[in-house]
């Protein structure tokens, strides 16, 4: 299930980044912002436990997570989107997923691959700011479903229609959220109109 997190503040910052001019430190700042932003609709489901509290004046009902949250960027470009998510979920813990596209078949590499424990009783985010032909967020999903987990996500920042329709039928049950849908995979398999490569531009490379 596709979501498309509607936001001005969202709209305005998807702009900078788009822009092929903005800076490195601007666009890794932002990309950050941005996370927060989908992160926050993204944790809009997650299952709350109560339990008792005590105010200065009172016992009262709170509230907690139920399940763990974990946080799992694709390496390397879903470095980007964590601390969007730790501003709200400090504690949560994080994995890493290292794949990369081959350029000549566009196909992912796996190149590492670390996981905390309690994936079964986790609400899982997989983090990637870009969605592309699908193939490493479906081999990502497919790794964590073997190491057991039960709940997971897939949040990106831009997404193409190629990439979603591929996610949902290999995985119809993971909910995708994204800030756009954009128009088109070009014949070297990027978004249009797209922001281009996230990673060279998160890290300045």
């Amino acid at each position: 299930m596709l979501k498309i997190v509607n936001h001005p503040v969202l709209k305005r910052d998807l702009t900078i980044l788009r822009d092929k001019n903005t800076p490195h430190g601007i666009f890794r700042k932002l990309l950050a912002d941005a996370s927060a932003i989908l992160a926050y609709e993204a944790l809009s489901h997650v299952t709350l436990a109560e339990y008792p509290v005590e105010t200065p004046l009172e016992t009262t009902t709170g509230y907690r997570f139920a399940q763990e949250i974990i946080i799992v960027p694709i390496l390397r470009a879903g470095l980007g989107m964590v601390d969007g998510f730790v501003r709200f979920v400090p504690e949560a813990r994080i994995g890493h997923v290292g794949v990369y596209r081959d350029e000549v078949t566009h196909h992912p590499v796996e190149y590492y691959l670390n996981l905390p424990d309690h994936l079964p009783q986790a609400d899982v985010f997989i983090v990637d700011p870009m969605l592309a032909t699908g193939g490493s967020a479906i081999w990502a999903i497919h790794m964590l479903k073997e190491k057991g987990a039960k709940k997971v996500h897939l949040v990106s920042l831009v997404a193409a229609p190629e990439g979603v329709q591929a996610v949902e039928a290999a995985h119809p049950d993971v909910e995708i959220i994204v800030a756009t849908l954009d128009r088109v995979l070009n014949e070297n398999k990027y978004i249009l109109p797209g922001l281009g490569d996230a990673g060279d531009r998160i890290f300045g490379t």
